[in-house]
């Protein structure tokens, strides 16, 4: 499921595999893109990415390019890490639903937990973790 990489001190932290679907999706982000699938039957776009469509069960799709704009849908804060190379707590993990409809899992950079509101507007940032790896964060929309 996750490939290893090396996080905060060298300790082995997950990453997504850079295969597959997973790993299309991961190469847009690497390019500075943030985009969905796109189902070329019902036009509904969909995230985590799949062969078939939840809605319609089309297998037809495109990758369509998201504006990067959302809301705060939900967070939690995490105080105990449950993974050994995740010793910097407590962090916190929000769900942003974007303009298009998907709703991703990452991280409101920039203000702290108490500042976080239920549809806060938010934008996409490109974070660029290593040569390979690029992830998609937010932080609030300006």
């Amino acid at each position: 499921m996750h490939a290893e990489g090396r996080g905060p001190q060298g300790r082995a932290v997950p990453r997504p595999r850079l295969s597959g679907l997973t790993g299309e999706f991961y190469g847009w982000l690497h390019r500075h893109e943030l985009r969905f699938q796109r189902c070329r039957g019902c036009a509904r776009y969909r995230h985590v990415p799949r062969e078939l469509c939840p809605h319609c069960a089309s297998d037809t799709w495109d990758w369509a390019r998201s504006a990067g704009r959302g809301t705060v849908f939900t967070w939690t804060t995490t105080y105990r890490a449950l993974h050994p190379a995740f010793v910097e707590v407590p962090f916190t993990q929000v769900v942003v639903e974007l303009e298009e409809g998907p709703r991703v899992i990452s991280s409101v950079e920039g203000i702290g937990e108490d500042e976080l509101q239920i549809g806060m507007p938010v934008e996409v940032f490109f974070d660029d973790v290593d040569d390979e790896l690029t992830l998609a964060r937010f932080r609030p929309a300006s």
